[in-house]
């Protein structure tokens, strides 16, 4: 008894799910035998096809600065009346809607005009949903790369401004009339819907307004009634987080450290040089690196920028700076001459605005005479023999030229500190069994 009972309830069900089937099969065929895709649904050639259009945000997936692309992944919402799928579902059994490939039915073609790659369409065909009165919904998905024109003034402190631009391809203002979706509450949604649910937020970019814009443009008396446009705009504004971490905090560290070069003494010349140098190429990667990140446009240059190229010309400025300092305090006066000009500005005008004066002389007290030590004779010596001036090792070359090299055969001045050398010598060998050192 429970078999027979299980077996009619399946029967049953089968019975109305293929009832089911045949009611669809007979709307399609209701609605499809005489129909065909490539008209206009229209009963009159001079009518116009209302056509709502609502494009919801997924994601915003990048903006190429060097390229000057936005990537944006979003699903058009299409709706239109055809009259040819009017149909009351109190004669097919109660079916409010018909799910049909999107070949089958008519399209309205609206298509990104400013696209970049050549992709026109949506990136899926979904399939045209058909209500009762003849009322068609198409709701593709499609990923973008439109063109935005990227300024970079303020960057990273900038803001963009990127257009999605969609139009019908092939029909004009007088065939095809877009306008905005209505909420259910009767309010026109004229900005890009963005799903909290469903929206994917960007790392790099922030979305502050997305407002949309219908525009209508006349083609004139030869080109025909024009077209009908809209455009959502995107006003994205940028993370500088990122930039301000890796770039910017750096950079002004790195550049308050050439001012240290000026706190080095004027004999470390060479430090001060290496210090303005190792500044400037740091520099000149933090530039190589914004070079990277921005379009290579003449328009305008960021503000980043410039700060980087000021600095540099500050840092080569402070290596030639140090260049001259260190050039003219390894003179001395065995190697350069100075010219009477030079002691002129140097010692007299010079001194008058720095509010200098030659030092006043003070008479030395008359010291007792003292014994000569012979260790002292000795170190004297050796520092004049051995030592040499370094300047005199960096201008070798100069003195034949400016008359500070002894001509051979010229005699000498008498100098006491090798007179005293030469009496501490005979003193040695004055001394009773005193001789040479390795000999007899």
């Amino acid at each position: 008894m429970a078999g027979t009972l299980l077996r009619a309830l399946l029967l049953l069900q089968l019975l109305g799910g293929g009832e089911g089937k045949n009611e669809e099969l007979r709307l399609y065929h209701h609605l499809f035998d005489n129909y065909d895709p490539g008209r206009r649904p229209v009963q009159k050639p001079e009518d116009t096809v209302t056509i709502t259009l609502k494009v919801t945000l997924t994601n915003l997936i990048s903006l190429n600065e060097k390229e000057e692309t936005l990537t944006t992944s979003v699903w058009i919402g299409i709706d239109w009346h055809d009259y040819r799928l009017n149909y009351s579902k109190g004669d097919f059994g109660g079916i409010e809607i018909l799910r049909v490939p999107s070949e089958l039915v008519w399209l309205p073609e609206i298509v990104l005009e400013n696209n970049i790659d050549g992709q026109f369409g949506v990136a899926y065909e979904a399939n045209v949903l058909v209500s009762e009165g003849g009322y068609v919904s198409w709701l593709p998905p499609a990923i973008y790369r439109s063109i935005c024109a990227v300024e970079v003034t303020y960057f990273p402190f900038d803001w963009q401004n990127c257009s999605l631009v969609f139009r019908s391809q092939t029909y004009n203002a007088e065939e095809v009339e877009l306008v905005f979706a209505v909420d259910d509450d009767g309010d026109t949604i004229s900005n890009i819907d963005i799903d909290t649910e469903d929206y994917t937020e960007n790392g790099e970019w922030a979305i502050d307004f997305c407002p949309g814009v219908i525009r209508r443009h006349d083609g004139g008396s030869n080109d025909g009634p024009g077209d009908t446009e809209v455009i959502y705009t995107l006003i994205i504004r940028r993370k500088p987080l990122f930039y301000v971490i890796n770039i910017i905090v750096p950079c002004v560290l790195i550049s308050g450290l050439v001012l240290l070069a000026y706190f080095l003494p004027a004999q470390a010349g060479g430090q001060k040089c290496t210090v303005s140098i190792n500044v400037l190429l740091a520099q000149t990667v933090f530039l190589f690196l914004i070079a990277q990140k921005i379009p290579e446009t003449s328009l305008s240059v960021p503000l980043l920028g410039r700060y980087l190229i000021f600095v540099m010309v500050v840092a080569t400025l402070i290596v030639v700076n140090c260049v001259f300092v260190l050039n003219v305090s390894c003179r001395t006066p065995t190697t350069h001459a100075m010219s009477p000009r030079l002691r002129h500005v140097l010692l007299e005008l010079l001194p008058q605005f720095l509010g200098s004066g030659a030092p006043h002389e003070v008479p030395r007290a008359a010291s007792p005479a003292r014994r000569a030590s012979s260790l002292g004779l000795l170190l004297r010596a050796e520092e004049l023999i051995l030592k040499k001036p370094r300047s005199e090792l960096i201008f070798e070359g100069q003195r034949h030229r400016h008359g500070s090299w002894t001509e051979p055969g010229r005699r000498l001045p008498r100098d006491p500190l090798l007179c005293g050398c030469r009496e501490l010598r005979g003193r040695e060998h004055a001394r009773p069994g005193g001789h040479r050192r390795g000999g007899v």
